[in-house]
């Protein structure tokens, strides 16, 4: 009689054990996984099928532990999924390679500190175009420098809520992570509705930005080779064809691995290249032209520094991503503060000093004003480290589009690109390599960098950085704001499209007008 009441109770609490199990994993289901890296998410699309015969074996046990129950309450949908943060106990009948592939996804994949963290963001907002912060200046004065801190400002506090805006308060009063990407926010927004228009509106947005930060690696390219070495009998349109012909390779990468390699760097050798503009600079201090940096501005031109200045801090794209790889996600804000008070005070100095230096003839990329003795070395590391970054957003546009148009499913608009072996088909190729031609045509006609870089940044950049999480974040949490918050989100929603509305209309102008001077001639 023991032993039948205990094999009973036995039975009972592994059942409330397994409903335990599957609820939790249901939760953990519906809140979502973001993989690390590129790598890991091939890591996971190679455990995909091992991950589904895991999460078939779990949902048999709790089905046979609750058809041993009378009167048992039948799973909640997502329940039974297994969980995929490695915590849920595998099932005895998992191989040790499931077992292998759950803890990859899980608590096994790794994470980076805040100072990693702040590192990418670092990278992110003081890349090779702080060489247009400058020109920036010549048509701002002191409302341009206004500009840098105020960008600073505003970016640092739209990537928080944008942030905010992936977490929710559950049934216990917990604040949990429910999505994962700046895609999952904008279809939360657009839900029920339209589930899927605002992560479409935001890709269109993404491929932008990306196809627009590769024509201006091109741009700059041509632009640096011409003025590095003027007296050889090479117009800046064939050196962006040079430029291309290099970078036609990027058009069969199958990952990053290979270029990843030499961020590091190109990184490092950046910042060498913008202290040495600042010593150089520094050297003619007792020539700085004070008198030349105004209060007034060039109505005509300064929207397009605008946009060059707010195009000089987007990150917003990826931190989602990034914060949710932090081994310790409440350093994220710490994080955001020091990264951009650190880029606020180089990009003010940078752009101050080197204006001071050269004055009204600031060009467009400041290291054109350089020596010749001097501009020929640093303009080649620079086109060096151009092309070398050039693949990274290219890999990313070509990623976005082929999962938009061609990898969606049922909702994709195209045939899939990929062969059953999982080969890049040839038409798939050549689209990758009409893309590069077309950064190449861009390059070409509309060979300038300041119009090219206000645009993208009064466009992609205003939207992706000021309205949109301002925008998401009034919809999604208005109820638990603060009257501050609701003020500033407002007024960031207002002063931003202000912005990128002039910025786009003024840029779009001076592009029209260089296309046809460069059609004519």
């Amino acid at each position: 009689m023991a032993t039948l009441l205990r094999s009973k109770l036995s039975n009972v609490a592994t059942s409330v054990s397994n409903k335990s199990q599957a609820k939790m994993s249901g939760m953990f289901a519906r809140m979502g996984f973001q993989a690390a890296t590129d790598e890991e998410a091939v890591g996971f699309a190679h455990c995909d099928d091992l991950d589904m015969e895991h999460r078939q074996g779990l949902q048999m046990d709790i089905l046979k532990s609750e058809g041993s129950e009378e009167g048992a309450e039948p799973p909640l949908e997502g329940d039974i999924h297994y969980q995929r943060d490695g915590t849920g106990p595998p099932p005895p009948s998992a191989s040790k390679e499931a077992v292998g592939c759950s803890e990859l996804s899980g608590q096994g994949k790794p994470k980076i500190t805040a100072w990693e963290a702040g590192w990418n963001v670092t990278n992110a907002i003081q890349g090779m175009f702080v060489l247009g912060l400058p020109y920036a200046i010549l048509h701002g004065g002191y409302l341009g420098l206004f500009l840098i801190i105020f960008a600073a400002v505003v970016c640092c506090y739209t990537g928080k809520i944008l942030i905010a805006c992936l977490y929710e308060e559950n049934e216990d009063g917990e604040i949990v992570r429910v999505r994962d990407s700046y895609v999952d926010i904008a279809n939360a927004c657009c839900a029920p509705r339209f589930p899927t228009l605002g992560g479409r509106i935001v890709n269109v947005a993404q491929i932008i930005e990306l196809v627009m930060t590769c024509i201006l690696y091109v741009v700059v390219s041509g632009n640096l080779m011409y003025n590095s070495f003027p007296n050889l009998p090479v117009s800046q349109k064939s050196w962006s064809i040079i430029a291309t012909a290099v970078l036609l390779p990027c058009a069969f990468l199958k990952n990053l691995k290979a270029v990843s390699k030499f961020s590091l760097l190109c990184t490092l050798a950046h910042f060498v290249i913008n202290i040495l503009v600042i010593a150089y600079c520094l050297s003619r201090a007792r020539d700085w032209a004070w008198d030349k940096v105004k209060f007034y501005i060039d109505v005509k031109k300064f929207p397009i520094s605008i946009g060059i200045i707010v195009f000089s801090y987007t990150s917003q794209i990826f931190l989602p991503s990034l914060e949710g790889n932090m081994q310790n996600p409440k350093e994220f804000h710490c994080m955001m503060n020091w990264t951009h008070i650190a880029a606020c005070i180089l990009k003010g100095l940078f752009a101050l000093v080197a204006y001071l230096t050269w004055a009204d003839e600031t060009k467009e990329v400041i290291t054109d004003n350089l020596p010749s003795t001097i501009r020929a070395v640093v303009n080649i590391f620079l086109v060096a480290k151009a092309l070398l970054s050039y693949p990274l957003p290219f890999f990313a546009a070509v990623e976005v589009l082929e999962r938009s148009l061609f990898q969606d499913g049922n909702r994709a608009f195209f045939p899939n690109c990929y062969g059953g072996d999982g080969r890049l088909k040839s038409w798939g190729l050549t689209l990758r390599c009409a893309l590069v031609v077309f950064t190449l045509l861009m390059a070409i006609y509309v060979p300038h960098f300041a119009l090219l870089m206000g645009l993208t940044g009064s466009l992609t950049g205003a939207g992706l950085c000021f309205l949109l999480p301002s925008l998401f974040h009034l919809k999604l949490l208005w109820r638990k704001l603060l009257w501050h918050h609701v003020f500033f989100d407002v007024a960031i929603f207002v002063i931003g499209g202000i912005c990128s509305v002039s910025g786009f209309i003024h840029s779009l102008e001076g592009l029209i007008e260089a296309f046809r001077t460069n059609a004519e001639d």
